[in-house]
């Protein structure tokens, strides 16, 4: 039983870490280093605790973070495939189409007629965290860093 409690806890970080960081590219070595597992036990660990391996549980998340965006921001669907995540637009389409059943064209034309309005996109931006790969002040200003 201890031993269980665990084994989940382990696998509780590497899923908050998805969680949190869906928009930073996150790769199978590093959400198993976040469980303390190899990279091969924790994605059977997973499995079997979520019923779905660690990168599908992530591409689900960022697919939500889509809709949410599709939904409220004033961004082409190119701009919020790169901002949830995803660096090919034909895989964010058909991984967007199989989750949900529409593109993603569709699913914000769905959304509109529906009188939902736009967030400018700068705004949106901010919101969702910025651009994933901006670099930080300390990584423009190393010698300003404290």
């Amino acid at each position: 039983m201890a031993t269980d409690l665990v084994r989940l806890r382990r696998l509780r970080a590497a899923k908050d870490a998805m969680d949190r960081d869906w928009s930073s590219p996150l790769d199978l070595a590093t959400l198993a280093a976040h469980a303390g597992y190899s990279p091969y036990h924790f994605v059977r660990a997973f499995h079997a605790a979520y019923g779905q391996t660690p990168m599908q549980y992530l591409s689900r998340r960022r697919v939500e973070r889509a809709e949410d965006l599709l939904r409220t921001a004033d961004l082409s669907i190119t701009e919020i495939c790169h901002v949830v995540g995803f660096s090919s637009l034909g895989s964010f389409s058909s991984l967007f189409k199989k989750q949900t059943g529409l593109t993603p064209t569709a699913y914000r034309e769905l959304h509109l007629r529906r009188g939902a309005a736009l967030v400018p996109g700068c705004y949106a931006l901010l919101w969702a965290g910025g651009f994933p790969h901006a670099p930080t002040a300390e990584q423009r200003n190393p010698e300003e860093a404290p």
